[in-house]
């Protein structure tokens, strides 16, 4: 009998938990709660436990045969369940899984589902492909000591999610930093005019190049991504002054392209030009030395043949100057045998003028360019072309 066994008169009284009056005193007694769990899991699977006697006999109530041996069962599937549901996790496509084993760092675990050591392992679930970003902006420095705002946009991913979790306190803080030493560093390597003009996207590249040659230096497990850099601007007190450089530098553009383009066009045609009269003036050569060596292959042969036939040449000279002497004018000198000269009009010529000089005062025929004033009347009975010069006579 127990000491807490109802019943037994005197005996019943000796739980050294009861006070005076049976009164408990103290906290309550396992093997009660025991007592009465095992009660209740025995009627829940059929057994008949009876109270206390009424004669205050021993106790007839208790668990059916096997009783204890299910609630162990019952138990031990309980703590199954339990470690069974701890025992695996499920890391998403986009996360890695970091575990750690009694609290020091065991294994980075990838997508999908994994096992751990329920109580043991502690896996923290780490977003890899999840963008953060800030905004950076300060006043610089630059090379040619000029002040002027910068503001940027820096994306980020994480990289080595150990690193990220373990070796810097605070990786977010260490890119921010880690950044405004590339801005002030890059920034105070340039000049104003490549700043505001074609280096916005170089400085960009340089100042993500130094940044993460910095935060990997520190292993804060993160990556740049990308860096947006807004136009420089100077600051607001001096605004209308860099807006009067800016608006200079910009005419200086405009009228250096003008200039260029006028050079384009004209230079090409000054070009051509020069060649067309260099290729003139050959051609006049050429033709000036064809002539020239022309004239004188046939003066060189007129005077072979004048060397053999001096009188026969010269007449043939004679003959050839006055046909193309009197050949080109409109006059036509007659030598009669009797009777005055008589001049006549060439019809035919005369016409032909007429059709040039239309417009023009018609000229007399008698008085005009021919100067004829002899009667037309007459007609010369034998006509002989004379040289007047020389007094040679023509038939």
């Amino acid at each position: 009998m127990t000491w807490n066994e109802p019943g037994g008169g005197d005996k019943g009284n000796k739980d050294p938990w009861s006070g005076k009056g049976g009164r408990n005193q103290g906290p309550p007694d396992l093997d009660e709660v025991v007592k009465k769990l095992q009660e209740k899991l025995g009627n829940f699977l059929g057994g008949s436990g009876s109270g206390n006697s009424s004669s205050g006999g021993e106790s007839g109530g208790g668990l059916p045969p096997g009783g204890s041996a299910v609630i162990t069962v019952v138990v031990i599937a309980a703590i199954g369940i339990v470690l069974l549901m701890n025992s695996f996790y499920k890391i998403e496509a986009a996360e890695r899984g970091v575990v750690l084993r009694f609290g020091a760092y065991s294994q980075v675990t990838d997508p999908g589902l994994n096992l751990k050591l329920p109580f043991i392992d502690e896996v923290y679930k780490v977003n890899i492909d999840q963008i953060s970003s800030f905004n950076h902006k300060a006043q610089m420095l630059t090379k040619d000591e000029n002040i002027i705002d910068v503001e940027l946009t820096v994306q980020s991913k994480i990289q080595d999610p150990v690193d990220y979790l373990f070796q810097d306190r605070n990786p977010q803080k260490t890119i921010q930093d880690a950044t405004e030493t590339a801005v002030r560093e890059t920034i105070g390597k340039s000049g104003l005019d490549f700043i505001l003009t074609e280096g916005r996207s170089s400085i960009a590249a340089d100042i993500k190049e130094r940044a993460q040659k910095l935060i990997d230096l520190y292993k804060t497990g993160l990556k740049i991504t990308s860096i947006n850099m807004q136009p420089a601007k100077p600051p607001e007190q001096v605004k209308s002054a860099f807006d009067d450089a800016i608006k200079a530098r910009e005419d200086k553009e405009r009228l250096e392209n003008e200039a260029h383009a006028y050079a384009n066009q004209i230079v090409p045609q000054a070009r051509g030009t020069a060649a067309r009269q260099i290729q003139a003036a050959k051609a006049y050569e050429e033709k000036v030395i064809a002539e020239a060596e022309g004239e004188s292959n046939r003066f060189l042969a007129v005077l072979t043949e004048y060397e053999k036939a001096p009188e026969v040449t010269r007449e043939r000279l004679y003959l050839e100057t006055i046909e193309e002497v009197l050949g080109k004018t409109s006059k036509v000198m007659l030598d009669v045998t009797s009777g005055n000269s008589l001049m006549y009009l060439p019809l035919d010529k005369l016409i032909k003028s007429a059709g040039t000089d239309a417009g023009k005062p018609a000229a007399s025929p008698m008085t005009s360019n021919y100067g004829l004033t002899a009667p037309l009347q007459q007609q010369p009975a034998d006509t002989r072309i004379r040289d007047v010069n020389r007094g040679r006579r023509v038939r």
